[in-house]
Order: structure tokens, then C-alpha cells, then sequence
């Protein structure tokens, strides 16, 4: 069965369009109730910085209610954390209202299970069969309570300083912190200054409209600047919702989610703490997995998106996955991508070994890397398509050992991604748009 409304991260998309409304989100919330909330459970509600979040929690705390759920509203708080309290609450589900990295005219919704876990397909699928149905309104004896959360902030707080190595604190490390205008606005400059650390916050004053905008994980140009001028150690940036981290080293240079999987790695094999496989995905840099068969640790690639790195990590036995955008899972820490958990573990690194940033990631060699975007009439799967697949081959034979080729289709628009990646910019290049051509012209 399809799924007409949850994509690979909950429900999402721009305010005021369908399914971004307040009925819809007041629908979702009665819907989810009946499938994983029939008893008349508890919630957790939390949110970003968005001006949308007021309406959508409002929307989902009356569905909940409606449908004989008890609330409880968190508040701003990152992803991961309220993920992390619908387990400390015993909670049977937890819903986090943010659109992540976007603009923040989107907003989105999205569920954890009672473990802290994403839902399964089937589970979502469940939730779209009920939402052909009105949102239920029960009797007053049946009506679930709302309750506000004022110790969530503390709470999460205390949770990502636990995750430090025993009697590892961050006295006498300088960070710029950039909280992306999100979630973890006032949660990271805290955490990390309770850990002893000099912080210099930046994008930690949202006002609705700004989430990412200028600043964070995916416009980190600030911060890159701002690290050297004030003569700091790291530069920490977070996405608006907090799941998603890159750093900068002390001279400016930006730090992906290829190059922390790297240091962590290398820092957990040093320990004997490193269990089964490190996992990446298929866009995962080159680099680091010939830095990773180096030091003899295997390395496997899952599809894009957090979701089918912690399938795989899961079905492997390993602890330490993520993306080069910078979701990270260390799942001996926590049950979902955490940036500040993330960052936390790194920074523990730069402590007990006393090395700076740029000496831990420069093991791990960064190949050119080049994506071209080819626009379709309409969807279709390139490896259908006799053509491109011999164009594939023909790259790939050109490249030999030093690079490697990926096309893939767009998940959510007529899009066939086109990434070669490899040892000489010139090759990698030329090869990128020869095989777009040739996608352009199968699909035309």
C-alpha cells in the first residue's frame, strides 16, 4: 500500500497547503490516537521555533483530547529529546511538530513510538486508513487532559551531559555554538556550558520567522567564519530541530557528517568499543570508506535518510551510522539522530586526546564529489532505462578503483540525481554531465 501522506520523515510541507492545516493536523492527531493510543494513553507533544507551532500544537492537543488521549506539552525542544522523554514520561507516543532544516514557512509532523523509535510503514499506513475517516470527538467521562511540562528543558539537558565519557568534562575548550534559530536554541549553549565549556552562542535568538535562515547545519558560512575571528577551538551547528549536526575545526574549515563518522569510528576501534559495521549511505564520501578499510573496519551504505541507516545498523549489530548532511546515530547513547549528542561524543574526543579537529578528521581523505539534478517529465527509474545503464557501466569502467557513480530518482519530485564522485575534480565533472546528458536524453 502507498502512502499518500507520510514521507520518509513524518508528514510535511508548506503551511496553509494541504496537509499543512490545523484541521489536518487536528484529523492526524485523532487518527493516531486510534492506532496506537486506543486505551486512552498519554502524549507528549514538542515543538521548534516556528510561528506555525503554536497553531499545529493547539490542533493536536484538541485532536488528542477529542479522542481520549492525555497530553503533554514539552514545548521548544529538539527531536531527539522528545524523543528521549516519551520514554522518561513512559509515554505511548511522542510527536514532534518541525520541518527540520526547511524554511520555516513548512512545518511538519512527526511520531516516535513508545521506545523512542520512528514508526513503521505499517503503522503509518494504519494511520492514513483512519484518516479517511472525520476526527472523533468522545464524551466528557472520556476526554483525555493536557498538562505543560515545565522541567523538559532540564531534563533533556541532563540526558546529553550523561552521554560524556565518565569523568570527561569541556573545561578549557572555546565553542561557537549555532542553534539555527531551532529547537536547541537554549538546550546546547546550557549543555555545554555545564560542562565547563566557553561558549559563544550564535543563531540562539529565534523569533518564529528565522530558523535556519543565515545559520545553522545547512548554512554554516557564520559560523565558519565566527570560529577563527574569536579564536575558539570548534564551532558546533545544529538544524532547526536539532537532529542534525556539522562542526567547524579551529581554522574555519567546515566538518561534515562523513568526517565525525570518521573520528567517532576511529576514536571507538583506539577503545575496543566499536561493534559491528560503521554504516553510511550510498551518497557517503569515498573517503571515508577507504579511511575506514585502512584500519580494517567495515564499512556498509544504506539508502538516504536516517531511517534505513538505523534499519541497518539494527539488522547488523552496529552502533555508529549516519550522513554526510550530518544525522548521526550512536545508538549506545540514544535511540535517534542527536546533534548535540553527536557533537557532545566529538568534543569528549578533542578532550581526552588533546588533539585539535582538524588533526582527528585528517585521516580520512574527501574526494570531489559532484551531483547533477535532471529534471523529468515525469518519474521514472533510471535502471529501467538500457541507455543510461550503459553510459553507467562506461563511467564506471573509467573510473576503475578511484571513484564510483550514483543515479538515483528523487523520492519526492520528477528528479533523477546524478553523483560522481572520484580522485580528479576534472574526471569526476566531465563524467557527471556526460551522464546527465545522456538521463536528459533517455527521458525525453
Amino acid at each position: 500500500m502507498s502512502k499518500s501522506y507520510f514521507g520518509t520523515d513524518g508528514v510535511r510541507g508548506t503551511v496553509g497547503n494541504d496537509p499543512m492545516t490545523a484541521d489536518f493536523a487536528m484529523r492526524l492527531a485523532s487518527a493516531t490516537t486510534q492506532v496506537l493510543v486506543p486505551q486512552g494513553g498519554t502524549v507528549v507533544i514538542g515543538k521548534d521555533t516556528r510561528l506555525s507551532g503554536y497553531m499545529f500544537e493547539s490542533a493536536l492537543e484538541a485532536g488528542f483530547i477529542a479522542a481520549g488521549a492525555d497530553v503533554l506539552l514539552l514545548g521548544p525542544l529538539p527531536t531527539p529529546g522528545i524523543a528521549r522523554l516519551t520514554q522518561e514520561f513512559d509515554a505511548d507516543l511522542g510527536v514532534v511538530i518541525s520541518a527540520s532544516h526547511n524554511a520555516f514557512s513548512d512545518n511538519g509532523i512527526k511520531f516516535f513510538d513508545r521506545s523512542g523509535s520512528k514508526l513503521t510503514d505499517e503503522i503509518e499506513e494504519q494511520i492514513e486508513e483512519h484518516l479517511k475517516n472525520p476526527a472523533i470527538t468522545l464524551g466528557s467521562q472520556a476526554l483525555g487532559k493536557a498538562k505543560r511540562i515545565d522541567t523538559a528543558r532540564s531534563r533533556y539537558q541532563e540526558f546529553c551531559a550523561s552521554s560524556m565519557p565518565e569523568g570527561v568534562d569541556l573545561e578549557g575548550i572555546k565553542v561557537v555554538f549555532d542553534g539555527a534559530n531551532g529547537a536547541a536554541y537554549k538546550v546546547g549553549p546550557r549543555t555545554l556550558a555545564n560542562l565547563g565549556a566557553e561558549v559563544i552562542p550564535i543563531g540562539c535568538s529565534p523569533n518564529g520567522r528565522n530558523i535556519n535562515a543565515g545559520c545553522g547545519s545547512t548554512e554554516p558560512d557564520l559560523l565558519q567564519m565566527t570560529v577563527p575571528a574569536v579564536k575558539a577551538d570548534v564551532g558546533v551547528a545544529l538544524d532547526g530541530d536539532g537532529d542534525r549536526v556539522v562542526m567547524v575545526d579551529e581554522k574555519g574549515e567546515l566538518i561534515d557528517g562523513d568526517q565525525l563518522l570518521y573520528v567517532l569510528a576511529m576514536a571507538r576501534k583506539d577503545k575496543g568499543g566499536l561493534k559491528g559495521p560503521v554504516v553510511g549511505t550510498v551518497m557517503s564520501n569515498l573517503g571515508l570508506e577507504h579511511a575506514l578499510r585502512d584500519r580494517d573496519i567495515d564499512f556498509k551504505r544504506a539508502a538516504v535518510g536516517d531511517r534505513y541507516v538505523l534499519e541497518t545498523l539494527r539488522s547488523t549489530g552496529g552502533i555508529i551510522g549516519g550522513e554526510t548532511s550530518g544525522h548521526m546515530l550512536v545508538l549506545d547513547k540514544t535511540t535517534t539522530g542527536d546533534g548535540l549528542i553527536s557533537a557532545l561524543q566529538v568534543l569528549a574526543i578533542m578532550k581526552e586526546s588533546g588533539k585539535k579537529l582538524s588533526e582527528l578528521v585528517s585521516g580520512m581523505p574527501k574526494y570531489p564529489q559532484t551531483m547533477v539534478n535532471v529534471r523529468m517529465e515525469q518519474r521514472m527509474d533510471p535502471a529501467t532505462s538500457k541507455p543510461i545503464q550503459d553510459a553507467v557501466r562506461a563511467a564506471e569502467t573509467e573510473l576503475a578503483e578511484t571513484g564510483r557513480v550514483v543515479l538515483r530518482a528523487s523520492g519526492t519530485e520528477p528528479v533523477i540525481r546524478v553523483m560522481v564522485e572520484g580522485e580528479d575534480r576534472e574526471q569526476v565533472v566531465s563524467l557527471a554531465e556526460r551522464l546527465a546528458s545522456v538521463v536528459a536524453a533517455s527521458a525525453a
